[in-house]
Formats: structure tokens, C-alpha cells, sequence
């Protein structure tokens, strides 16, 4: 199958909706298995996107579709083969691909929250430090930025027990858990959510649902990977299908 590349954009597009907060133009991605024989695989072709504030929407269709392609392209996790990708940060629109790294920490310090479905830390570290280190790398003062993070374990029913011990012996519905307050406890303009209740018991899916809601009505724009039906519906505004 063969795919025609458009002309990278290069410029914000003028007749975006006026509450946007991200916009993916015209996403190319195509991976290249240089152990077998140099073959290519195509996952993004032309992928545009365009999410307001307060809005949530799903990324939906089958496995191997390119949702999480997608998703690690709005994180720049992956670097895109043509496309771009506009963010408004700090009141002003900058395109992720074409940032160099230090600035490309700053958006995702300041502006884009993410949501993985894996937590990946360091051993010994306790859970609480793991969830107050985005908090602690704006400079908010560690006292606050405990007590941020011990509402948020509470709220998600953590059990106290665990929070000064490492999430690496965790099951993966605590680990799930810490990964999310680590996430919601700054108010990111937008959130990326990569099936943020896929570990979760019911009591525990609807506390996320709960935080989405909240997030949403403070103006945040949301992108997710819901593979649970019923969360998909009741979080979500519209879906992008793949």
C-alpha cells in the first residue's frame, strides 16, 4: 500500500474552532522493522485532530489501528514523519515537532498531562514522591505537594498503608491508582488518557470517571484510549475512529 505525503504544515491553521487547545495536522507515521528486511508498516495517514477546552474525546478501532500511535505522537514519545502538531501553551500555539528538547519539557511540564498505562519507577522510591514529582518540578512547596497528592490517594482509595512504599510491588489496579493522582494533581490544559481505568474495580472506575468529569468542567481538553464501553460513553464527547 502506498501512501502520498502532503507538504508538512508549517503554519496554525486560521480557521480553527476559538476554544481549541490542540490541533494534529495531517499526522503521518510509519515504523520500519530494520531487523526484517527493512519492511515498513504504515500507521498514521493524514490523521487530523482538533480538541476544544472541556472536551473529551475517544480514540476508537481495532487493535493495531494506530490509537496509541496516535496517542505517544500528541505526547512527541513518537516523532512523526509529516504533520504537525500545534499546542497552545503558556497563551501561545507551538508546534511539538519542530520544538527543541528543553521546550518540549516545558510543554509537558506545564501543559500536556499523560496518563500511560504502565508506571514506570524508580525502586525505592515511595508512591508519594513518585505522584508529587510533577508538582515538585513546578516548584510548588513539598509540604503542598504531599498533601495534593494525599487527598488524591484517598479519594482513589489507596490504602495508606502503601503510600510510603515503592510502587514497584504494587498490583497493577494500585499502580494504575498512582499513575493517575501523579497526573491529576496539576491542572494540565489538556490530558492524554491511555485506558486510565483498564486495572480498575467498578467503585474505583467510577472515582475516575468522577475526576475526568471535574477535569472537563475546568476547561480541560482530553484525548483517551477507552476500551470500556460504559466509561467511553459516559466521559466522552465524540470519538475519532481508526
Amino acid at each position: 500500500m502506498t501512501y502520498t505525503l502532503l507538504p508538512t504544515p508549517t503554519r496554525l491553521p486560521t480557521d480553527l474552532p476559538p476554544h481549541a487547545v490542540i490541533h494534529a495536522d495531517q499526522l503521518h507515521k510509519t515504523f520500519t522493522l530494520h531487523h526484517q528486511g527493512g519492511a515498513q508498516i504504515p500507521v498514521l495517514a493524514g490523521t487530523t485532530l482538533t480538541v476544544q477546552a472541556g472536551e473529551c474525546v475517544a480514540l476508537q478501532g481495532p487493535s493495531g489501528s494506530g490509537k496509541s500511535t496516535f496517542m505517544r505522537s500528541l505526547y512527541a514519545n513518537y516523532r512523526i514523519d509529516q504533520g504537525a502538531i500545534w499546542v497552545k501553551h503558556q497563551g501561545d500555539w507551538v508546534n511539538l515537532p519542530q520544538l527543541p528538547a528543553h521546550q518540549l519539557l516545558a510543554v509537558r511540564q506545564q501543559t500536556i498531562g499523560y496518563v500511560s498505562q504502565f508506571l514506570r519507577v524508580i525502586p525505592r522510591v515511595p508512591a508519594l514522591e513518585v505522584a508529587a514529582e510533577p508538582l515538585l518540578d513546578l516548584g510548588v512547596e513539598p509540604e503542598s505537594a504531599r498533601d495534593k497528592i494525599c487527598q488524591l490517594f484517598t479519594q482513589l482509595n489507596l490504602p495508606e498503608r502503601l503510600w510510603h512504599l515503592s510502587p514497584t510491588t504494587f498490583s497493577g489496579g494500585e499502580k494504575q491508582r498512582v499513575n493517575i493522582a501523579r497526573a491529576f494533581a496539576v491542572n494540565y490544559p489538556v490530558m492524554l488518557l491511555d485506558e486510565p481505568t483498564s486495572a480498575l474495580d467498578a467503585a474505583n472506575r467510577e472515582v475516575v470517571m468522577a475526576l475526568i468529569a471535574a477535569r472537563k468542567a475546568q476547561g480541560c481538553a482530553m484525548v483517551g484510549i477507552f476500551h470500556d464501553d460504559e466509561v467511553r460513553e459516559r466521559v466522552c464527547d465524540r470519538t475519532l475512529h481508526f
